[in-house]
């Protein structure tokens, strides 16, 4: 990029409004004044972005494919004016033009590309390797409505479609040339070629064409344009005019229908045939797009295949990419001509895989009947690969069943894709070193018995230029004015802050700052849920997505707890709180859903109550998404990290909590273990079973929740609120599932299979504390200092770098 000129920056937005709305600045709507920006934007970078990939090529450099089934980029015209270097420049710009710059980015939706931390996490890595200067290909589909957008109406959750492109991504480019085609269904025949071979042909099957968009990901002041490529589907035949004309009308459109279904939504709800069926061929889509591509380029620069890993590398962002595997030796047997273990030997040096789950219900399973049907060819490599591995399991273990009931990737009707994916990869990384330790001792032990060279960790990191540096304007300014702006791509430099943290006109410095982020969250509040909440109080937030584990159950129970004591003792001495959640819950996930249902009716009972002064608000944020993410981050006193112990793999939100000087309220899980061996234990609030206590409760028994309930007035009391009327009015039915999901379990699920109850007393006097630290805002002020000041190991760039050492081995780009 050459140097900013406000003249020619201004005249390429009104030219880009003129030439695509027909329209003179002065007449446009923000939206066509965004697109004109973000097309002048896109501009700036373009020639950077065709000179990396330039120099990727006559470098030779390997390159990491990233695939994953979610991109949680948020929106980009922000964040690359950021990473440009640009935000001062722009905005004078912008205001020489009579807009805003933060109204602009506003204009933007956020891309439907991702829900949950595991597709932010991969926005991270991204925009890590962009800035460290690493070749690296992000490799997605693009949803043409992502999850859903979240609508709440009457208390309950309703999804809609979030038409994210209905103005169209003016930072995509449609690349037709790489365009490539995915098959399904059908029958495999096998052929003997004219040299004699055995080659085998997919034939009557269904097929799509799937064209890449590619998405610049930007470095931060380095030049560096990395690419996200994500995949739409087209018909091959839009339409069959011989069938129109036989009056077969559906068969006429059916590739038209294939092609648009696939790229609909992201986690089509799979209660259900169709929707595992719909899932699996996304999967396979990307997948198989991504590899063709991978290796198409990767020959169009070297002659011999049998070295693809030396310039190529896979990494499986967990088990949904992990048709790779098959699909990558079937290009290599059945396109290139290799034997089996030549194919075996590229295959397995080329792919690496991160587990993010510790959960075995969420270690993805197909039935084998739906794969083999789908994905024919597929399924035979598949059947070949668990043949010669379980012949690996006999020769090594002998005679043990056991062995190959649990490490067979073909067992009982399905097809196991985290066993294919350990199978089939050299590297298997966890994300938190207490989630890998789990995964070799428990989840994973077998395998990590026999590979046990394959297991690493690479705790998560999340990006700082994101997080901190775009999303709380009012730190950044206050950090660079302490340490300078080495912070912004070495983390570890918020250490310098310590010193800081003696001081008190720097605590009430920093005091003042979170409070006036907390004023600008007020505001969204009031502005979005129509309720007025108090900046002074206790700002104590959980944002994420919904789920059982993840325990907004328990939080919203205390709510109720606590909402209880002051209806008992009006006068109790008791600091104000603002309980502030966020969280989808999948369309199909009944019982998530029902506790947003429930935070929601608790909100209305406790805001409506003019008796107990305000002392408590309970807010619920619609549509948790990374853009509003960045104004809870920097108001947040509290960050809820609750999860039962053992099943969060690491967390990322608990990370850029911390970057803003809110303080962890958690349960010694994912890498709040090693957050809090940062920060110490005294500046946290810990409490709760530890992960070996939850293990041997599930393996052994011994919890049973109804002797709490019977035992304990106050949890009684809660736990009937669920089922008496008090948040349901004459419904009392209404958070039945709830009420027997904590005392009776269902379908030989045990009761309070989160333990909930079993911690709700540790919780409680964790919060006590809470709230007695927060009355000493000195204090209060030291410990927010030091979790900023200590965040360093928890960038992204870290964890990049751990990769490209341990794992993917690339050079950096040399400009």
């Amino acid at each position: 990029m050459q140097e900013f000129d406000k003249k020619e920056f201004k005249k390429n937005v009104e030219e880009y409004v003129g030439v695509f709305f027909r329209k003179p600045i002065e007449e446009a709507s923000r939206q066509q004044v965004y697109q004109g920006v973000a097309y002048t934007v896109k501009n700036m970078i373009i020639d950077d972005w065709l000179e990396t990939h330039k120099t990727y090529e006559e470098q030779d450099l390997k390159t990491v494919y990233y695939l994953s089934m979610e991109f949680l980029v948020g929106r980009a015209l922000g964040n690359m004016i950021t990473n440009l270097k640009a935000d001062t420049s722009i905005r004078e710009a912008l205001e020489e033009l009579g807009y805003d710059l933060e109204t602009i980015e506003d204009e933007e939706p956020d891309a439907a590309l991702g829900n949950g931390g595991l597709g932010r996490l991969a926005a991270c890595f991204l925009d890590s390797l962009s800035t460290l200067g690493y070749p690296a290909y992000g490799c997605g589909i693009r949803y043409k409505y992502g999850m859903f957008e979240q609508k709440i109406e009457n208390g309950y959750q309703v999804e809609v479609p979030d038409n994210w492109l209905k103005n169209g991504n003016p930072f995509e480019i449609k690349r037709s040339e790489y365009a490539t085609t995915v098959k399904f269904g059908g029958y495999v025949r096998m052929i003997r070629d004219e040299y004699g071979n055995d080659r085998f042909v997919q034939e009557n099957y269904q097929s799509v064409r799937a064209i890449p968009y590619d998405m610049p990901i930007l470095g931060y002041g380095n030049h560096v344009v990395n690419t996200l490529r994500i995949w739409d589907a087209e018909a091959i035949d839009t339409f069959n005019l011989d069938s129109f004309d036989k009056g077969e009308y559906e068969k006429a459109v059916e590739q038209q229908n294939l092609a648009r279904t696939i790229c609909e939504v992201l986690y089509p709800n799979d209660n259900h045939i169709a929707g595992k069926e719909l899932r699996l061929k996304q999967q396979y889509f990307f997948v198989s797009a991504s590899i063709q591509r991978a290796v198409a380029k990767y020959m169009e620069a070297h002659e011999d295949i049998h070295k693809l890993y030396e310039k190529v590398v896979f990494q499986l962002n967990d088990t949904h990419p992990t048709v790779t595997v098959p699909e990558l030796m079937r290009i290599l047997l059945d396109d290139y001509y290799l034997g089996w273990e030549e194919a075996w030997d590229i295959t397995t040096k080329a792919c690496a895989y991160t587990n993010h789950t510790i959960m075995s219900e969420a270690l993805e399973k197909w039935p084998i009947e739906l794969f083999k049907r789908l994905l024919p060819r597929i399924y035979q490599i598949v059947e070949e690969i668990n043949r010669r591995f379980i012949l690996q399991i006999l020769k090594e273990y002998s005679s043990d069943a056991k062995k190959i009931e649990k490490m067979a990737i073909l067992y009982d009707g399905q097809v196991r894709m985290a066993n294919l994916a350990i199978v089939g990869g050299f590297s298997v990384n966890g994300v938190a070193k207490l989630h890998t330790e789990i995964l070799k001792k428990q989840e994973l032990r077998d395998f990590y018995e026999m590979f046990p060279w394959k297991f690493n960790n690479k705790t998560n990191g999340i990006t700082q230029r994101r997080f901190l540096l775009h999303g709380n304007p009012l730190l950044v300014s206050w950090v660079t004015g302490k340490i300078g702006e080495g912070w912004i791509t070495d983390l570890s430099l918020m250490e310098k802050l310590m010193p800081y943290t003696e001081d008190e006109q720097s605590r009430k410095e920093f005091m003042d700052i979170k409070y006036r982020n907390k004023v600008r969250l007020a505001a969204y509040i009031k502005e979005n849920n129509g309720l007025a909440v108090n900046p002074d109080s206790i700002f104590d937030v959980q944002v994420k997505r919904l789920h059982e584990y993840k325990r907004q159950l328990l939080n919203i129970l205390h709510v109720m707890h606590l909402y209880n004591k002051l209806k008992d003792n009006p006068d109790m001495e008791f600091y104000p709180r603002t309980f502030i959640f966020g969280a989808k819950a999948s369309a199909g996930y009944e019982r998530a859903k029902a506790i947003i249902k429930l935070i929601n009716s608790v909100a209305e009972v406790i805001n409506n109550d003019e008796a107990i002064q305000d002392k408590i608000k309970v807010v619920f944020i619609e549509n948790y998404r990374v853009s509003n993410a960045e104004i809870i981050f920097a108001a947040a006193d509290v960050s809820e990290q609750i999860s039962t112990a053992s099943k969060e793999a690491s967390g990322t939100g608990n990370m850029k909590f911390m970057l803003n000087g809110a303080l962890t309220l958690g349960t010694l899980d994912g890498a709040n273990v090693e957050i809090v061996e940062e920060v110490g234990e005294e500046n946290a609030f810990l409490f709760g079973l530890h992960s070996d206590e939850v293990i041997e409760y599930e393996q052994q028994g011994g919890y049973n929740p109804r002797e709490l309930y019977n035992s304990d007035r106050d949890i009684k009391r809660v736990v009937d609120q669920l089922v008496d009327g008090t948040y349901s009015r004459e419904d009392k039915a209404l958070f039945a599932p709830l009420y027997e999901s904590l005392l009776a379990g269902k379908g030989g699920e045990p009761a309070d299979r989160y333990f909930i109850l079993k911690d709700f007393r540790a919780y409680e006097a964790a919060q006590e504390k809470v709230e007695k630290a927060y009355r000493n805002m000195e204090g209060w002020a030291k410990a927010a200092m030091k979790n900023t000041a200590k965040c360093g190991k928890f960038s992204s760039d870290r964890t990049i770098e751990e990769y490209v050492k341990d794992i993917w081995h690339l050079s950096k780009v040399q400009k």
